[in-house]
């Protein structure tokens, strides 16, 4: 019997009530509930946060039948206080947009309204503040329980302005008049947790309500959202196999695409890796491994702060991009920070711990981020690599699939002399290191390509089912040099008995007129 994939579903009741399948988080439920502290919980986009917060509101309502054949309805089995309808108040923040000033204001006031309706109070015209502390302290009077708050993607109203340094500040300063009012009515909450994709610690929720436990980096919940190997295989069998049919896999192999496309997040550096839950399902969903997280938006101001701050592009797979516990749960206010903002969006997790240094080595997850990524990143530095003008990836594919050393070259050419740069002051040597990363890097998506950045070892190395190709490129120096080097390193040693022809390939760069000035090929 074929299984309703939950795609785009962020709602528990109708997942339950329209009999999709669901992963079984339960478990996690119960445990934060009867933990009873003020939680909060970062997760890239896409990631089951809505689903989470949508599966406790179900829990704390006491809709117990949404909960038949779930573990928490056997861990809840004795305990005679659970299944209580609580008081809730859910603030879901998704599904408007907060560009213009006042948006935030009305959301808020909206919600209140409904509330204050729902506990037979008037809107006044009193700050939202004291309207939220009115409909919170009525609700306790009316039922004799405590108050259940949950908060979904608290961040999106900054994060939607955060080109606009005037309004983010004023957004924050809504929140913090709003949400301040938890801080003194503890005597009247019962529960409260918070989600977002980033942490902005200047921001009132967090500075006002300093009891929030944060479980971002707690192991006992790194696979809270997303889905583990065990889950994938236990819930998903009949659309693994279903995959593999359509594909032409074994089931091994099927498997195999999907970890290396879907799966490598670490939230804790003992946990268990978890897969992205939504390309996971739209895979199944289409039949095809897709870029399914990637379809959903890369934001600009994201690829744009790279660029401004000439980022190393190669620390992205050389695995030295190095963090401590503090920089991956924070923001230093508005400087969004590219290492966390990396880490909390999803771009990034975590590879390595040193518990010595307590230090974090942090990589890309999986290919699909990695490729996707870099792609988004590519228009911003060469704004001519687009496809059907001859200077896209497809194209050098091509020419290096056939041999074809002239196409190669003039891809090449063409690429750096199509870089748009921002001032004069912009040092060639950046646009040089990043161009080459990007190009190389993301053909490695269709053939064996390996860049390297490492003193001594051969810049970049491109193997096809006939050809061998040996790249080393220098800045203001010649091709013959870049040849030399080859052939004094030895670099070509490792190939002595491979029967595909070998290409040892010089280049040179020259900085003053920014462009491709030497290329010496020796087979």
């Amino acid at each position: 019997m074929d299984i309703k994939l939950p795609v785009g579903i962020q709602g528990f009741e109708k997942l339950r009530t329209d009999n999709f399948v669901y992963v079984d988080k339960t478990k996690y439920v119960y445990e934060l509930a009867h933990n009873n502290v003020p939680y909060f919980l970062s997760r890239p986009r896409r990631f089951g946060k809505s689903l989470l917060v949508s599966t406790l509101k179900a829990y704390w309502e006491g809709k117990r039948e949404l909960f038949k054949g779930l573990e928490i309805e056997k861990l809840e089995e004795s305990n005679q206080e659970a299944w209580k309808k609580y008081p809730v108040f859910y603030f879901d923040f998704n599904g408007t947009s907060y560009s213009e000033k006042g948006a935030l204001e009305k959301k808020l006031s909206f919600l209140l309204t409904e509330w204050e309706g729902e506990y037979q109070l008037e809107s006044a015209d009193n700050a939202l503040s004291e309207r939220f502390q009115l409909v919170i302290k009525k609700a306790y009077n009316l039922t004799g329980l405590r108050c259940v708050i949950l908060v979904v993607e608290y961040d999106k109203p900054l994060l939607d302005v955060v080109d606009d340094p005037e309004l983010m500040e004023h957004n924050k300063d809504v929140f913090k008049g709003f949400f301040s009012t938890l801080k003194s009515y503890d005597e009247y909450i019962q529960f409260i947790f918070i989600t977002g994709v980033s942490k902005f610690h200047k921001v009132s929720i967090f500075s006002d309500l300093n009891q929030l436990t944060d479980i971002s980096l707690n192991e006992k919940y790194a696979s809270l959202c997303g889905i583990t190997k065990e889950e994938l295989v236990n819930t998903f069998s009949d659309e693994i196999r279903k995959l593999s049919d359509k594909q032409g896999l074994s089931i091994e192999d099927c498997i195999k695409h999907l970890i290396r496309r879907y799966d490598g997040y670490r939230f804790h550096q003992n946990g268990e890796g978890v897969y992205n839950p939504y390309s996971l399902l739209m895979a199944f969903f289409s039949g095809e491994f897709g870029d399914y997280w990637f379809e959903t938006g890369t934001p600009t101001f994201l690829v744009s702060r790279i660029r401004e701050s000439s980022f190393d592009l190669r620390k992205f797979t050389n695995g030295t991009i190095y963090a401590s516990e503090a920089i991956l749960k924070d923001y230093a206010g508005n400087s969004l920070d590219l290492i966390p903002l990396l880490y909390q969006s999803g771009y990034l997790t975590i590879k390595e711990y040193d518990a010595t240094r307590r230090k974090y080595t942090l990589g890309f997850p999986n290919e699909e981020v990695k490729y996707g990524f870099l792609e988004s990143l590519m228009p911003s530095y060469v704004p001519k690599a687009t496809a059907g003008n001859g200077l896209d990836i497809f194209t050098l594919d091509d020419y290096i699939e056939n041999g074809d050393l002239d196409g190669v070259r003039d891809v090449l050419s063409a690429l750096f002399a199509g870089i748009t740069y921002t001032v004069e002051s912009d040092p060639f040597d950046y646009y040089f290191q990043a161009v080459v990363y990007l190009v190389f890097t993301l053909l490695g998506k269709y053939v064996l390509c390996e860049m390297h950045t490492y003193t001594g070892r051969i810049d970049c190395k491109v193997e096809t089912k006939n050809y061998i190709y040996l790249f080393e490129f220098k800045r203001d120096d010649t091709a013959s040099s870049a040849l030399a080097q080859i052939n004094s390193m030895d670099y070509a040693l490792p190939f002595v008995a491979d029967t595909r022809k070998l290409y040892k390939i010089g280049v040179s760069f020259d900085s003053s007129s920014r462009k491709l000035i030497g290329w010496e090929v020796e087979n």
